[in-house]
């Protein structure tokens, strides 16, 4: 594109937080076309329609920028100097302001600005008007918190967030040494009488068994609230909100409602009941929109029989209420959304811009919704609590997105980009590159309102986590955006305000004495990890990714401060590793052109002779237990390593060969759909899984 100078819109889309261009996985860079960032400016709210605009948008932007005086969000760290920066115009500058900070204890403290007690960062000329900033620096600082301060000046009263953190995340006062924990899917985990999607009941029942092997941690994948009708989209990384759970797991046999509801018992009896399990236990994948539907027939009226009657329990719901000031208009929203028969954005106006009146939808749904929502909330507390009884972490995930169609979108709406989505660029795995088709947020937006959103969606799975793993943790620092009309090869970065998302991750895992993991998998910029590190959020270190062809040394070593594992979720598993599955299915799709082809098939036969080398047992390559012997050292040589954690895929204990999720891919192929191979009651007596982890105990004691 030229020189800056020669194109102001490089000015333009950098004042905005885009990146101009990026450093590819082959270590080439790659530069953003102008339509792309035209159109990501616009997104992002500047007023620009052509290239030509682009001057008098710049001074625009300057002109916003040093008039907004004080920072929507100011960040302080505990054990250091509170300050505070303010931006005037020079004359301004030279008179004392009034400032007040209000606690999160609804505390006040009033303070003056005296201008020859503060340091000017910098003095700069916008519009034939000189502005100073400056910054002011006290010693007495506020404990931890979302605080507030409000600052007077001639003629405007300003607020700001101030988050008040500790430096680092949450970490045990004592070392707990090196530990490790299992980890599968909440869907895929079934009973042997009853056949279909695990439930929180199973959940409970896994990590009671975990402990019992020795195990400190159960990992699982999101159970958020997710489209289980139509649309049907059980991912766990598209949620209909990050503020809700799924109904779709909730423990029938726990719900205290059901011993006095004949409707629901009779229906849980009948033969109808009963061949819905006979065909869940004969099914491969879980059949979603049929179970759902059937659990439903029976919490209807459970839920019926509860609002009809009074009883000492809706004190409890008042309670949930009170706490969970949301899911009111959360049930509303699924009530309305059933009554219209189609997803928010094709809804009529005064709808679809979030207003919702009695009328709009059905009480009983609406009564529905919010009454499985609380019992979700009852049932998930209920697993926090297991946990903390037994000295297990319940290993949780904070997903990246939310479905473009969903609650939170919905209401929402002014948070999140509109015609924008975001994925990855085109690397030797995708060469297509990767368009998740979510919104993402808009940081100016989110900065505005203290970032209450991401505040209140940590929080969610915080509630239960005892670790808690940041999905594609780059997007604290950046996103990579991919405008309507335009490829994921023509994406571009924006940039986020990185400081503060740690400093609220930070704040709350102490809050709630959760752990907090990092994916820092792929290619990252290269601030991420020394970031985390400075923060306190353990890495992953995942042993795919690490592996070497070299028949002497074929892992790299795992950091300390690190969560070890053989693969994740988006990964193939070790056996379909091994079997070259994943490569295969990636070219059949069209994932990888043929030169990766080429290229990934003979450095897996290269790796393959590597592990071989070093774990090989002697049997014969194609013969179970050789396979076994390669698992088996492997999960050894990670057990002996430093790693702070290594977390186990269960499935990999009996050899499944197939992934949970194809990454790149939606219908066509069966992604979050698949059940374990075994029960949980037959899986908790495989001697091959058993001797395993008998081996882990002893190894990581």
């Amino acid at each position: 594109m030229g020189t800056e100078a020669e194109h102001p819109l490089l000015s333009l889309a950098r004042a905005y937080g885009l990146e101009t261009g990026y450093v590819d996985a082959e270590g080439l860079r790659q530069e953003a076309c102008p339509e792309v960032l035209l159109a990501a400016l616009r997104a992002l709210g500047a007023s620009i329609a052509s290239e030509a605009g682009a001057t008098e948008a710049l001074r625009a932007r300057r002109l916003e920028e040093v008039r907004r005086v004080l920072e929507p969000v100011c960040v302080h760290w505990q054990g250091e100097p509170l300050e505070i920066e303010i931006t005037l115009p020079e004359p301004e500058g030279k008179n004392r302001l009034l400032a007040e900070l209000r606690t999160e204890a609804a505390e006040r403290r009033r303070f003056e600005l005296d201008p020859t007690q503060a340091t000017t960062l910098e003095r700069v000329q916008v519009e034939g008007i000189f502005f100073l900033k400056r910054r002011w620096s006290f010693k007495a600082a506020p404990g931890p918190g979302v605080h507030s301060i409000l600052l007077e000046t001639p003629g405007r009263r300003l607020e700001a967030t101030l988050i008040s953190a500790p430096p680092r995340a949450y970490a045990p006062p004592e070392p707990e040494g090196r530990r490790w924990g299992l980890f599968l899917p909440l869907y895929s985990l079934h009973r042997e009488a009853e056949g279909g999607a695990g439930d929180f009941g199973d959940l409970e029942a896994l990590m009671a068994w975990t402990r019992d092997q020795g195990g400190h941690a159960l990992g699982t994948l999101p159970f958020l609230s997710s489209f289980l009708d139509e649309p049907c989209d059980p991912s766990p990384y598209a949620p209909v909100s990050r503020l809700f759970w799924n109904e779709f797991y909730l423990d029938l046999e726990k719900i205290p409602e059901l011993a006095a509801c004949p409707e629901a018992r009779a229906l849980l009896g009948s033969p109808e009941w009963q061949a819905l399990l006979k065909s869940a236990r004969q099914a491969r994948h879980v059949d979603y929109r049929g179970q759902m539907a059937m659990k439903r027939r029976v919490l209807e009226p459970l839920a019926r029989a509860f609002f009809a009657d009074p009883s000492a329990r809706r004190t409890d719901l008042e309670a949930f209420r009170k706490d969970h000031c949301q899911a009111e208009d959360y049930a509303r929203f699924r009530a309305t959304e059933e009554r219209q028969g189609t997803t928010w954005p094709q809804w009529p106006q005064r709808l679809r811009s979030g207003t919702l009146q009695p009328g709009d939808f059905a009480e009983e749904a609406q009564r529905y919704h919010l009454y499985v929502q609380w019992q979700a909330e009852s049932q998930v507390a209920s697993l926090a609590q297991t946990a903390r009884d037994l000295d297990l972490r319940l290993y949780l995930d904070l997903p990246l997105g939310i479905h473009p169609q969903g609650y939170d979108a919905w209401r929402e709406q002014e948070l999140f980009a509109a015609g924008v989505s975001v994925g990855a660029p085109p690397d030797a795995f995708f060469a297509r590159g990767q368009d998740w088709g979510f919104p993402p947020p808009l940081p100016e937006r989110s900065r505005a309102q203290g970032h209450a959103y991401f505040r209140a969606a940590l929080r969610r799975p915080l509630s239960a986590a005892g670790m808690l793993r940041i999905d594609h943790v780059m997007g604290l620092h950046r996103l990579f955006w991919i405008p309507k009309g335009f490829s994921p090869r023509e994406g571009c970065y924006l940039r986020y305000p990185a400081e503060e998302l740690y400093a609220l991750l930070c704040l709350e895992s102490h809050r709630t004495r959760c752990l907090l993991v990092g994916e820092d998998l792929g290619t990252v910029p290269p601030e991420l990890r020394p970031a985390m590190a400075r923060r306190g959020l353990l890495r992953c270190h995942v042993a795919s990714f690490e592996l070497r062809p070299d028949g002497q040394a074929p892992f790299g070593a795992a950091p300390n401060d690190s969560v070890a594992s053989l693969n994740t979720h988006d990964m193939p598993t070790f056996a379909g590793f091994w079997e070259g599955r994943d490569l295969e299915d990636r070219q059949a799709l069209g994932l990888m052109d043929e030169a990766a082809w080429t290229q990934e098939t003979r450095r897996r036969r290269e790796l393959r002779n590597a592990l071989d080398t070093y774990f090989g047992s002697g049997e014969a390559e194609g013969d179970s237990s050789h396979l076994q012997a390669l698992l088996h050292g492997s999960l050894r040589h990670l057990a002996a390593s430093e790693a702070a954690w290594l977390l186990i895929n269960l499935e990999d204990l009996w050899g499944e060969p197939e992934p949970q999720n194809v990454p790149g891919t939606s219908w066509e192929r069966p992604n979050w759909l698949r059940k374990a191979a075994y029960s949980l009651d037959n899986f908790t007596a495989l001697p091959q899984v058993l001797k395993v982890l008998k081996e882990i105990r002893r190894r990581r004691p």
